[in-house]
């Protein structure tokens, strides 16, 4: 066998720039496929990769926003995908989220982007330190709870949703805290598979915001995690929800809480900060750098991000700002 060509400049928000660089080597190479091994964002930059080495123009026209899921073809190469962290999911899903050359952190979407082969090994995560094991595992918490009260109908992926939540909820504590619990790593993996598995249903608030926040460069560089965002954001979208019709007719807090063990009138968004303080994540946006001088641009681009159009409830650029001071 020959020799395989590596790229390992995957950032932790995955840029044009270096979508392009991975598309180059591939070229260059004549590669044939690509193995994507890590987390999310290796996995997104490997999809980017695969639509920017077999089709013309940059990758805005691309991005489900502009209507480029159409544009995107089978002329994409093969794609094996080697999940080293529990959370993102991108290792089953259609979906990637990267960052263009304007600066905003779009979606991508088409069937052609879903891995050929999705290789999940749990003791591949044995090595995650704690604080990336939460803000991953908290990815796939709200990955499972967005979808399920997106207001589509689709009761097979409510059922993986919530099966997913309870395996995430009940075992995140022990994966974090005891990185070498490979029972606590399975059901996470699993976790994080159901998640995206479900994602046909759609996201919401919480995965709008995370996008437009995750674009913010602090210190000269994008490095603000998916997953930890999530967590700090997911209390005040939850409580923004409350009202929705959708939320209120169908019981949906009443499931969400039953899936998590929580007593019948908890309150969800406590205990989801609550649960970020056991995990020794985050609580604020300050924490992580930003503070209200980012709010229009991104509140902006929120609403006009794709998760925007799934979430129960139509959040106006007052409710985003809203949710935005509610989680600082």
């Amino acid at each position: 066998m020959g020799r395989v060509p590596v790229f390992d400049e995957t950032p932790s928000n995955p840029t044009e720039a270096m979508v392009m660089a991975a598309a180059a080597g591939y070229r260059e190479q004549a590669c044939d496929g690509l193995i994507a091994v890590g987390g999310g964002s290796s996995i997104d930059l490997a999809k980017g990769a695969a639509i920017a080495a077999t089709h013309p123009g940059g990758l805005t026209r691309y991005a489900t926003v502009e209507g480029g899921s159409d544009r995107i073809t089978q002329a994409v190469p093969p794609l094996i995908a080697v999940p080293t962290t529990a959370g993102s999911g991108s290792e089953v899903a259609r979906g990637a989220a990267l960052i263009v050359e304007d600066g905003r952190k779009l979606s991508f979407h088409s069937w052609h982007l879903v891995p050929r082969s999705a290789i999940c090994d749990p003791g591949l995560t044995l090595g995650l330190p704690a604080t990336l094991t939460a803000g991953t595992g908290m990815d796939a918490i709200t990955h499972c709870i967005e979808t399920f009260l997106a207001p589509a109908f689709n009761p097979p992926a409510e059922g993986i949703a919530l099966d997913g939540l309870e395996r995430a909820w009940a075992h995140i504590e022990r994966a974090t805290h005891d990185g070498d619990d490979r029972d606590a790593r399975l059901h996470m993996m699993s976790a994080s598979l159901q998640g995206a598995m479900a994602f046909q249903k759609g996201v919401g608030c919480a995965h709008a915001l995370s996008h437009a926040l995750g674009a913010i460069a602090i210190d000269g560089q994008t490095q603000l995690h998916h997953g930890t965002l999530n967590a700090v954001l997911l209390p005040a979208v939850l409580r923004f929800n409350e009202t929705a019709a959708s939320v209120v007719e169908q019981r949906r807090y009443v499931r969400l809480r039953r899936a998590m063990g929580l007593p019948e009138e908890a309150d969800l968004a406590q205990a989801v900060y609550d649960m970020n303080v056991r995990l020794g994540l985050p609580t604020g946006l300050r924490q992580l750098g930003l503070d209200e001088s980012t709010f229009d641009r991104v509140i902006g681009n929120a609403r006009a991000d794709y998760c925007h159009r799934t979430n129960p409830r139509e959040a106006t650029p007052a409710d985003y700002r809203s949710m935005l001071c509610e989680s600082l």
